[in-house]
Order: C-alpha cells, then structure tokens, then sequence
C-alpha cells in the first residue's frame, strides 16, 4: 500500500468526477442568475429595494413606503392584475470651491419594488401622495361578486 498523494482518479464505481460536478453547477449557476437579471430590469445590483408595509382598512388598501430625499416627479407607480411596482430614480450633483480647490460630486440612486396585493382592487381609483420621504399609496378594494352555489342533480 503506497501513502503519500496521488493524482485524483474516477471510480469506477460511480464513473462521476467531482471536478467536473462542480463545474456543471457553477455553469448551471452562472445561467440560472443570468436569465434572471433578463427577466428583471427593476433589481440592479445598484437598486434600492425599500420596505413596504401595506395594511387593509375599512374598504381600502394601504401601502406605505420610504422614499427620502425622492421628489414625487421622480416616481412612478404602476398597478396591474393586482400587483404594484414602484420605482424612482435621483441624481444629485453638488461643487464646492474652497482655498483653491474645487470639490464635485454626483449621486445616482434608483429605488423599486414590485409586490402582490392581499385583494382585488379598483386600479382606476387608486391614489397617492408623497410627503417627508413617505409615499402612502390608497386603493380601494374591489367588490368581488358572491359566490353561487350549483346543485348537483
């Protein structure tokens, strides 16, 4: 029996290397997060994605989220087939001249959110308002019809 390290070597048992195992799964990988940035514009790996709290009452649904610093011209909501998207961009340049030197600077922010709605609402009549960095969306919930029961014969 030898000791020491040898080159590594298949079995031929399972006829499997782990190597290659393991570059099948960082390629399955790679593919799976690349069709995915595809599928979704609104989460950059520079996306904020803000906390949305979102609550029923009385016949309405109400959803709030932070948005500092964020002017209402700059957001845009969207509301279809009951989910909300959310999203809003920033720039903001500042320069400052001081003993002979002169400091610039620029920011870009970009926040979204996409999220599902608990129950059917009225998109038309829906609205918002952003104040101190706070955006509450209103919707008012949508009559559902009742249900009919059908007798079997």
């Amino acid at each position: 029996m030898k000791f020491g390290l040898t080159p590594w070597r298949t079995s031929g048992i399972s006829g499997l290397d782990p190597l290659d195992e393991m570059k099948r799964m960082h390629d399955r990988l790679n593919r799976f997060f690349s069709e995915e940035g595809k599928r979704s514009e609104m989460m950059d790996i520079d996306t904020l994605s803000p906390l949305v709290d979102i609550k029923e009452k009385d016949n309405n649904i109400i959803v709030t989220t932070d948005l500092p610093g964020i002017d209402k011209k700059d957001v845009n909501i969207d509301i279809k087939d009951n989910m909300v998207w959310i999203s809003a961009n920033t720039h903001k340049e500042s320069e400052e001249e001081k003993e002979g030197y002169l400091m610039r600077e620029r920011s870009y922010n970009r926040f979204a959110r996409a999220f599902n709605l608990p129950a059917a609402v009225r998109e038309g009549d829906a609205s918002a308002k952003l104040e101190d960095g706070v955006l509450t969306i209103t919707l008012p919930k949508a009559e559902i019809e009742e249900k009919h029961r059908i007798m079997i014969e």
